[in-house]
């Protein structure tokens, strides 16, 4: 067709399958080429492109942000094409449908599983993808049209410069929870007794820091901080060995007690987690993110 850019699949391929297998090196085993005939291809597909698609970081090769793009269109590619050779081989397709979502780093681990689930129990099949990371970046990958959907405990500002638009899952009160051994002898006295007791606690600059900071400092209690922590699934666990209490979402209280063997304390009065997910549509339209706004409205935090 005049005035077409065709694109070379081969070089395609090869750019595919590097990221598909992390390095050159073990992309020339699965291609059985070369490193030079490689690196060559890839040159030639940015030459083509006239985009940079990796970045030097020491020794390794990273995606940049055209990369992130140019990878997202590939893996379609070249999964439609193993479904086309599926469907002429005779073999059943029924394609999921891919659904990639992105994690803030402070997002309760349990919460999030609890938040996705429904889009699992969708009668079409869903191949999901999780992405944790920073909420610039994952917000970034969504205008891109990298991610599906962004979940986070707060909401996107107007300090991201992106045009987003934010969902409020709900919300639920902060619980305290314990070994057994450490919350006895605080049950007396509770709010009062937290003062002085070995507390574990999220890094400063999150949500749920601010929330924590203002409620002890408006009570004048002053709990001993053991250690903080970003990941709150590893706080859960140095919590189950005793190191310290630590403050988790009321509404996933049952599988904390189960899943760590603990016990909560009392709850926080007037301290409320929120949960949002953040998408490029004003109004929801993918069925999976239907189904998880459904279901954490009218389930995990009715």
């Amino acid at each position: 067709m005049p005035g077409m850019e065709w694109l070379n699949y081969h070089h395609l391929l090869y750019f595919w399958t590097v990221v598909r297998e992390g390095s050159i090196s073990q992309a020339c085993k699965q291609l059985r080429l070369s490193q030079p005939t490689i690196s060559a291809q890839l040159h030639t597909l940015e030459d083509q492109l006239g985009e940079k698609l990796f970045q030097r970081s020491g020794r390794k090769l990273e995606l940049t942000e055209i990369g992130r793009v140019v990878y997202g269109y590939a893996d379609e590619i070249f999964n439609l094409g193993r479904e086309l050779t599926d469907t002429l081989k005779g073999r059943p397709s029924g394609r999921p449908i891919r659904f990639e979502v992105g994690i803030t780093d402070a997002m309760p681990k349990l919460i999030v599983y609890h938040l996705l689930e429904p889009a699992l129990r969708m009668q079409h099949l869903i191949h999901l993808i999780c992405l944790e990371g920073k909420t610039e970046q994952l917000l970034a990958d969504l205008m891109t049209h990298g991610l599906d959907l962004v979940l986070s405990d707060a909401p996107a500002g107007p300090e991201s410069h992106i045009k987003a638009y934010n969902h409020l899952l709900g919300e639920c009160p902060i619980e305290i929870f314990g070994t057994a051994e450490l919350i006895s002898p605080l049950k007396r006295g509770f709010p009062k007794s937290l003062d002085g007791a070995p507390m574990l606690i999220p890094v400063a600059g999150t949500v749920l820091r601010r929330s924590l900071d203002q409620w002890f400092e408006q009570r004048s209690i002053w709990p001993r901080t053991v250690a903080e922590m970003a990941d709150s699934a590893l706080m859960k666990v140095f919590g189950a060995a005793g190191a310290g209490l630590f403050p988790a979402p009321a509404a996933i209280e049952k599988d904390i007690r189960r899943q760590y063997g603990v016990r909560p304390l009392g709850t926080l009065d007037g301290v409320q987690e929120r949960f949002y997910a953040i998408s490029v549509e004003r109004k929801l339209k993918n069925p999976a993110v239907l189904a998880i706004s459904s279901s954490a409205r009218t389930e995990l935090f009715a």
